[in-house]
C-alpha cells in the first residue's frame, strides 16, 4: 500500500504544480495549448527514439507483453463498439475514449509502482514498449484519419499519417534497436534532452488544464466517462486476471505484475493526444482525473488478493 500511496503522490504533486501555474497565470493564457503542443511534437518523439534506440527489444517480448496488448487491444475493440454502435458517437470521440480505457499510465506512474511494489523497474518495461510502439501510435494514426476533412483523397490521408512525428519516432527507434545501431552520444544527447521534458510536461499540461475548469461539470459527457473509467479500473484488470491465470498459466509475482500494471489509470499523454486532435478532450480530461483517483483502491485492493 505505502508503494502504491508513493508511486501515485509524486505524479499528483507535479499536476498540483501544473494546477498553480494556471491559476497564477504566469505563462499566459495559451500556456496549456503551447506545452502540450511541445510535448506532442517534440518531447514525445524524443522520448520515443531515445528510449528505443537504445533498448534492447528482444528482452521485453515475453509473456508480460502479450498480456498487456491483449487486454489493451480486447479492451479498446470492445469499446469502440460500445461507443460507435450503442452510443453512436462519432469516430474521434469513439477512438479517443477507447484510449483513455486503455492507455495505462505505464511511465510516469508505471515506474515507480513497479520498483515500489513489485521491486523491478523493468516490469513496467513490457507495456510501456507496447504503448509507445504500436498503441500509441496506432491512435494517433486513426485520428488523423478520422479527423481529416471530408473529401481528403486516400494519398493525402496516408501522408497525414506518415507525417505523424510519433510514429515517424516510434519506427525509427524501432529501426536501430532491431539492426542494432547505436548513436553517437554527439548525436544523440540533444536529443535525450529534449525528452526529459515529455513526462513532466504531460502532468504540468493536464494540471494547467484543471485550473478553470470544473471536473465532471458537463453532464452529457458522463456515459463517456463513467464508461472509459470502468473499462480502464475494472475490466482491463479483469482481462488480464484472466488471460494471465487461465490462457497463459501465469501464476504468484508473474500474474501479479501483469495485474497491476493493467490496473494503473490513465495515462497523462492521452490528454495531449485529445487536446491535439481536438477530441473529447473534456471526457479524457476528467477520466485521467477520475481514474488516477480511483485506481489507488483498485490496486490496494489488487495488492491485498494476489502479491
Amino acid at each position: 500500500m505505502s508503494g502504491v500511496l508513493a508511486g501515485f503522490s509524486i505524479v499528483w504533486v507535479v499536476i498540483g504544480i501544473g494546477y498553480l501555474i494556471g491559476r497564477s497565470g504566469v505563462l499566459g493564457p495559451s500556456a496549456q495549448q503551447v506545452l502540450s503542443r511541445t510535448v506532442f511534437f517534440v518531447g514525445t518523439p524524443a522520448l520515443m527514439l531515445v528510449t528505443f534506440g537504445r533498448t534492447d527489444l528482444h528482452q521485453v517480448f515475453s509473456v508480460q507483453l502479450l498480456a498487456a496488448a491483449a487486454s489493451a487491444g480486447i479492451v479498446l475493440t470492445l469499446y469502440l463498439v460500445w461507443s460507435r454502435v450503442l452510443l453512436r458517437r462519432t469516430w474521434p470521440t469513439a477512438i479517443m475514449t477507447g484510449a483513455t480505457g486503455s492507455l495505462v499510465n505505464a511511465a510516469n506512474l508505471g515506474i515507480p509502482i513497479a520498483v515500489y511494489v513489485l521491486g523491478d523497474a523493468a516490469v513496467a518495461a513490457p507495456i510501456i514498449v507496447f504503448q509507445m510502439t504500436l498503441l500509441t501510435p496506432l491512435v494517433t494514426a486513426a485520428l488523423d484519419v478520422a479527423t481529416a476533412r471530408r473529401g481528403t483523397s486516400a494519398v493525402r490521408r496516408i501522408g497525414q499519417v506518415a507525417a505523424n512525428p510519433v510514429l515517424i519516432a516510434s519506427v525509427v527507434g524501432i529501426l536501430l534497436s532491431v539492426t542494432g545501431i547505436r548513436l553517437p552520444d554527439l548525436v544523440l544527447e540533444p536529443f535525450r534532452l529534449i525528452s526529459g521534458i515529455a513526462v513532466p510536461g504531460m502532468l504540468l499540461a493536464f494540471g494547467i488544464g484543471l485550473h478553470g475548469s470544473r471536473p465532471l461539470r458537463d453532464r452529457t459527457q458522463w456515459v463517456d466517462v463513467a464508461s472509459a473509467t470502468t473499462a480502464k479500473v475494472v475490466i482491463q484488470p479483469l482481462i488480464a486476471l484472466a488471460l494471465g491465470a487461465l490462457v497463459l498459466g501465469l501464476s504468484g509475482r508473474a500474474l501479479f505484475a501483469v495485474v497491476v500494471m493493467a490496473a494503473l489509470p490513465t495515462a497523462q499523454n492521452a490528454y495531449v493526444v485529445a487536446s491535439r486532435y481536438g477530441a473529447a478532450v473534456g471526457q479524457t480530461k476528467d477520466t485521467v482525473l477520475v481514474t488516477t483517483v480511483l485506481s489507488v483502491p483498485v490496486l490496494v485492493l489488487v495488492a491485498a488478493l494476489l502479491a
